[in-house]
């Protein structure tokens, strides 16, 4: 299916070492990738597994060593802040920890209209800005009245995390890194997330990567899945490919690790 699709994000030899000599650290080694408009993407591994600086990569929060990332079938250009700002306006993230995603001394208010400047909208009547606001804000069921004037350490988790998709909402773009998304709330609130990130996919035509250990979260969201290990993609395919038909023992072994409710748990693997 994905074949189909207009690529909007592809990679070719990506690396990032960290260090020199005895300290050297390849942490992604020569990985290549290609995603396609409105599909979703898992990236799953262990911690340290090197999925979370490849996102950085990605987003261009970090440089690579060696390799080459393409944004639409061009070669990406974020050399200068003007381009970067650009790149931006097309990938966005939502990360793993909603406490730690926002600057504590800007009211929500100021977080929404941010998003909104992005997309043009500096000059739009206040009138506009927050009809625009509370829409975003009834997209993932919250109501902007409650939230106007306050701080994002006074909302919870939860509350925290739908107000990042909010943001996506009002930002449109074409391609969404979610980083763990949904590992620090409760599962309630887990299974809206991700609701809300697949009607999000559905209404703007977004594609996802998801950056996940949870092999479970990415068999039931995918429609393709990378398995890395060290810092390499060892398998890859659809979802049902890789995780009911897996061929690499470190897939095998991820599988295997996830607890199974009636089954007596073997933790020696951990």
């Amino acid at each position: 299916m994905a074949d189909e699709k207009n690529l909007c994000l592809s990679g070719t030899g990506v690396t990032k070492v960290f260090g020199f000599g005895r300290t050297r650290t390849v942490a992604v080694d020569h990985v290549d990738f290609a995603f396609h408009e409105r599909e979703v993407i898992s990236i799953v591994g262990e911690s340290g597994s090197g999925k979370t600086t490849l996102a950085k990569m990605l987003l261009g929060l970090i440089s690579s060593t060696e390799g080459d990332i393409y944004f639409q079938g061009q070669k990406r250009d974020i050399s200068s802040g003007r381009k970067k700002q650009e790149y931006w306006k097309n990938i966005q993230a939502i990360f793993q920890d909603p406490f730690s995603a926002y600057n504590t001394f800007h009211k929500i208010d100021a977080v929404l209209l941010d998003c909104i400047r992005m997309r043009g909208g500096r000059n739009l009547p206040r009138e506009k800005k927050v009809e625009l606001m509370t829409e975003a804000c009834s997209f993932v069921n919250l109501k902007f009245a409650e939230l106007t004037n306050k701080y994002p350490f006074e909302l919870s988790g939860g509350q925290m995390q739908r107000l990042m998709i909010a943001r996506i909402f009002l930002l449109k773009p074409k391609i969404l890194i979610a980083d763990e998304p949904t590992s620090m709330i409760d599962a309630c609130s887990r299974a809206t997330i991700l609701d809300m990130l697949m009607q999000l996919r559905d209404e703007i035509g977004m594609t996802i990567v998801f950056i996940t250990h949870d092999i479970g979260l990415a068999y039931f969201v995918s429609d393709s899945v990378y398995i890395m290990e060290r810092g390499k993609f060892v398998e890859r395919g659809s979802a049902d490919e890789v995780i009911l038909r897996p061929k690499e023992p470190y897939t095998r072994r991820l599988i295997n690790d996830v607890p199974k409710i009636y089954e007596e748990w073997d933790l020696s693997t951990v």
